[in-house]
Order: C-alpha cells, then sequence, then structure tokens
C-alpha cells in the first residue's frame, strides 16, 4: 500500500511510524515549515519531519495548498510531488493545513483523517483540550474520509476512550495518539471492507483553537470548572493567574469542599515547584 502522510506534532508521528510498522511504502510526507522553538528560538523540524528524516522519506513542507491563495508557487510543487507520489491514500493527522479539492481527491482512494473525538463531537482543532475542559467523561478517535468541509466526512472507524479524572491534554494525547495509529493501521488495510458511515446530524460541537489568551484563570467560575481548565491547558498553553505580585502558572489543583487548592505551579523564569515548597520559600524569603 503507498500511503502519502500529511501531519506535524508527536500524535501524528505516532501514526506515521504505525503505517511504517505494517509496511505501508510511503512516498512522501507533507509537514508544516520548521518553526522557532525553545528559549534559543531556533528552528525546529516538526515530529513529522524528524521521523520522515530517519526513514529517508521525502519532505515537503509547503504554507498553502490552495493554488488560488497567498503562495501558489508553493501550492503548485506540492500538487506535482503528491500527483507523482501516484498514492493509494493520504493519511492526515493534525497536519494544519486546509486540503482544497484536488487534494482530496489526487490519492486513489482519497484522504484518510483521524481525528481525536468521536465525531461528531468536538470537530475542529483543539479536541482533546475542550473534551477534558467540558467535563466529558469519554472521548475517543474517528478515522473518517474526508471531504471539503471541517471533519464532516464519512466516518469508517471509531472507538472511545474514557477520559480519567486526573488526565491532562498531555495524558489523554498519548493515550489517543495510540489508539489513533492503532485504528489508521486497521482502517488502511481493511479499507475496501469497510463501511462509510455518513455522521449524525445532532450532537455536533466545535472544539475552538485554544488561545493564549484563555489562560487566566477566572476565580468567579466554580472550583470544579476551574480544576478542569488546569488539566485541559497542561502543558500548553497552561493556565496562569497572579499571586503576589506576580504571574505564575497553575499545574495542578484539587477540588476540597468545593474550593480548588492549588497543588503545583510555577512562577516566572523557574520550575515547577509543590505548593508547599511556594509557601516554604515565600516564608524564607520574609
Amino acid at each position: 500500500m503507498k500511503v502519502i502522510f500529511a501531519g506535524t506534532p508527536l500524535f501524528a508521528a505516532t501514526a506515521l511510524q504505525a503505517l511504517l510498522d505494517i509496511g505501508c511504502s510511503v512516498p512522501l510526507v507533507l509537514t508544516q515549515p520548521d518553526r522557532p522553538a525553545g528559549r534559543g528560538l531556533k528552528l525546529q523540524a516538526s515530529a513529522v519531519k524528524q521521523l520522515a528524516q530517519q526513514h529517508g522519506i521525502p519532505v515537503a513542507q509547503p504554507l498553502s495548498l490552495r493554488l488560488d491563495g497567498k503562495y501558489p508557487d508553493d501550492a503548485a510543487a506540492a500538487k506535482k510531488l503528491i500527483e507523482d507520489a501516484d498514492a493509494d491514500f493520504m493519511v492526515v493527522a493534525a497536519y494544519g493545513l486546509i486540503l482544497p479539492e484536488w487534494a482530496l481527491t489526487t490519492p486513489k482512494h482519497g484522504c484518510l483523517n483521524i481525528h481525536a473525538s468521536l465525531l461528531p463531537r468536538w470537530r475542529g482543532a483543539a479536541p482533546i483540550h475542550r473534551a477534558i475542559e467540558a467535563g466529558d467523561t469519554q472521548t475517543g478517535v474517528t478515522i473518517m474520509q474526508m471531504d471539503e468541509g471541517l471533519d464532516t466526512g464519512a466516518m469508517l472507524l471509531k472507538q472511545s476512550l474514557p477520559i480519567a479524572a486526573d488526565d491532562t491534554t498531555h495524558s489523554l494525547h498519548d493515550k489517543l495518539a495510540d489508539l489513533g495509529a492503532s485504528l489508521i493501521q486497521q482502517a488502511v488495510r481493511d479499507y475496501a471492507a469497510l463501511t462509510h458511515e455518513p455522521q449524525p446530524t445532532d450532537g455536533v460541537t466545535y472544539a475552538a483553537k485554544v488561545l493564549k489568551s484563555e489562560s487566566a484563570i477566572n476565580w468567579s467560575q466554580d472550583a470544579v470548572a476551574i480544576e478542569r481548565k488546569i488539566r485541559a491547558f497542561n502543558p500548553t498553553p497552561g493556565c496562569t493567574t497572579d499571586l503576589n505580585g506576580e504571574t505564575v502558572k497553575v499545574w495542578r489543583g484539587q477540588v476540597m469542599n468545593g474550593k480548588l487548592e492549588i497543588l503545583e505551579l510555577q512562577r516566572p523564569g523557574g520550575k515547577r515547584m509543590s505548593m508547599a515548597d511556594y509557601l516554604r520559600g515565600l516564608k524564607n524569603s520574609s
């Protein structure tokens, strides 16, 4: 089976490795351009690009795939690469670019998306964050045949996963990445036998991209909602609050008798620490 892969973060890299593990030929990988990262803001390749390079797979990093958009030369070059790959599928996982109609129809069997929710709930950019923030007790992965809508395509496979009371976006991400990797292996192997089930019109919700401006804790919310948000925003972008004249990140809390107890925080430029250590530091400096 010949598969083009389009994805960017670790969630996607897990799926790419899974396809390689079952012997898929991957003639081309599409991923986002290298981005500045770390304190030195050095350009860093995506997790998918790093994995592709380890396996000697050609990598393309177009700024757009829209032939009539801002970067038509990028799109035209990518189009030629995709056509020349002559693939059975394109598998897409957290890629970060919108796929126009030509990209959806060029591979023999179109494009399959690995989406980290039980569609149609939490279509959109941040399904893991929003599921935890909303207090959902379960989530999962849907393998979808992509169309031109926002996560609106027919479902091929779907499997649920419980959300634990202490799950963060970090811990749930890893579970869903493994589940997505397993399901995409099944989808590629058994594609001809799978049913294309249209998504129901009831239960549609949208997982808007998480903005840094959402980081500040709103203490007028109830303790349960704040604790969920702390877990949902761990590891990025993190929840913040003002404490003793500085803005700290709050990484862990628990609800006790209807109130939120902060368990772990981080001062500007410092490391994560327990609340007990923070209070000891204040006492010693006074």
